[in-house]
């Protein structure tokens, strides 16, 4: 697996900035491998539906991988006769070998591939492309195993497919729901990163490719398709399960040791409601709620085996204070830093400080609880006393919560001092963060589009020569 990491950041994702006239929006790539029958009614059929429905400039790439008949030929031919078609050559075989090296070099925004047998009824092609080139997602995939998908095809290829499919979700927790269809499109910009990382180049490159997109927080949106079942097709089954059951113990390798830096390819969002500063909307306020619970939980625990073993020795309000003290001592430690996330020893005298007060609270609940119960009845049971004191440190706990974050861990943020003085400065509509947009070299990191957000002016393929800009 590799494990050099990918330079630049990609910026957030906005919709496609406006190309000049004639530039390819969409390079749709067909891999093939001695496919000289069925490619130039393959190529010729997609050609039209694109030139009659999709609303901007295109190509059409033929990817021909080492092919020993005569598909290199019949591709020249079709590159010939149509100014949207161009062929690339392979000496080695492999789909994901040709994908990459097609998209690595292409200009297209918006990069797309699809059998040859074109099993996927292009309806689904502008559904697929339209997320990309909005800005709404990073990666699109057709899927034949949505409950809206129409497919057509024999038993055996569907239990495979589920079967696989089930793997992916139980050992790579993926949430796509069907790696294999050969009907998938990724942005420019996310593939210039992301392709570095992905080392398969057969048929799991796609599925290798979704895991870390997926991993890395990149947006996948699933496009329902009408697929009908090839019966010719020449994928070897045997072979090709066995080769990805060892690519998912690879990648699965790979993310549980953490060597891939997939935190180089993480994108900030445009305008996600979870990065916007909104007034009395307590932030982080589920997940600070989890972990208080989660800590409460174990202190009380801890809490009760101190006043257990301090009773054998004292008496009840005695055992009560000291048990209470040394837990309230542990539960402020661990609330500062795995419920508030405060770090470092800044503070921390005074944390403890203020934490004790909140301890005095808490002593004062229980200590008037068993005061109450020792009242009611002289020689209380061991169990009864165990009791109060849970239900007492269950309303103390309430309290402790809202001290601890509105007091002892306020969510102080670390603005800057000048800014935040401003009687104009408005956290909510600051301005966002710009991203580094560094151009690299095609096959590393290609050139990034601009964060200019611009409307897509509608072009048609015919309308200027496609092949002068290539």
């Amino acid at each position: 697996m590799r494990t050099d990491s990918s330079p630049g950041t990609l910026p957030a994702r906005e919709h496609l900035p406006a190309a000049p006239a004639g530039t390819p929006v969409l390079d749709v790539v067909i891999p093939v491998y001695n496919e000289e029958k069925d490619l130039q009614p393959c190529v010729r059929r997609l050609h039209e539906h694109l030139d009659r429905t999709f609303p901007y400039a295109f190509r059409i790439t033929i990817a021909d991988n080492a092919s020993t008949d005569t598909t290199p030929q019949v591709a020249r031919q079709l590159a010939t006769q149509i100014p949207e078609v161009t062929t690339f050559r392979l000496e080695q075989k492999g789909r994901g070998r040709a994908l990459r090296a097609v998209w690595s070099a292409s200009d297209a925004p918006v990069l797309a591939y699809m059998d040859v047998d074109l099993s996927t009824d292009l309806n689904a092609l502008l559904p697929l492309v339209a997320p990309l080139i909005s800005g709404h997602s990073d990666l699109a995939i057709g899927s034949r195993l949505t409950r809206s998908s129409r497919v057509v095809r024999g038993p055996k290829r569907e239990l495979i497919s589920r079967a696989y499919n089930l793997i992916l979700r139980g050992s790579l927790q993926a949430r796509f729901s069907d790696a294999q269809c050969g009907f998938k499109a990724i942005r420019r910009d996310v593939a210039q990163i992301l392709l570095p990382l992905v080392e398969d180049t057969g048929w799991f490159f796609d599925t290798e490719m979704l895991v870390l997109a997926e991993r890395a927080g990149l947006r996948i949106h699933e496009v329902p398709v009408d697929w009908v079942d090839d019966p010719d097709s020449t994928v070897h089954i045997v072979k090709t399960a066995t080769d990805d059951l060892k690519g998912v113990w690879r990648v699965g390798r790979a993310l549980a040791t953490g060597s891939l830096p997939l935190d180089r390819l993480a994108r900030p969002f445009g305008d996600d409601p979870r990065d916007r500063d909104i007034e009395d909307v307590p932030k982080g306020l589920a997940r600070q709620l989890v972990g208080f619970c989660v800590v409460g939980a174990l202190s009380t625990l801890f809490y009760l085996l101190l006043y257990s073993g301090f009773r054998v020795f004292t008496g009840s309000q005695t055992a009560n204070a000291l048990a209470l003290l040394v837990s309230a001592v542990a539960n402020t430690a661990a609330n500062r830093r795995l419920t508030f996330g405060v770090r470092g020893r800044g503070g921390a005298v005074r944390h403890q400080a203020q934490g004790l007060v909140v301890f005095g609270i808490g002593l004062a609940l229980t200590s008037g609880s068993l005061a109450a119960l020792n009242a009611a009845t002289s020689e209380p049971a061991h169990s009864t006393e165990l009791a109060v004191l849970v239900a007492a440190n269950l309303a103390a706990t309430v309290l402790r919560f809202l001290l601890f974050r509105a007091w002892v861990f306020p969510d102080r943020r670390e603005d800057d001092p000048a800014r935040a003085a401003s009687p104009s400065y408005d956290p909510v509509r600051a301005p966002s963060p710009s991203y580094d947009t560094t151009p690299f070299r095609a096959g590393e990191v290609a050139d990034s589009w601009g964060n200019a957000t611009v409307q897509l002016l509608p072009v048609r393929p015919h309308d200027t020569d496609a092949r002068d800009s290539r």
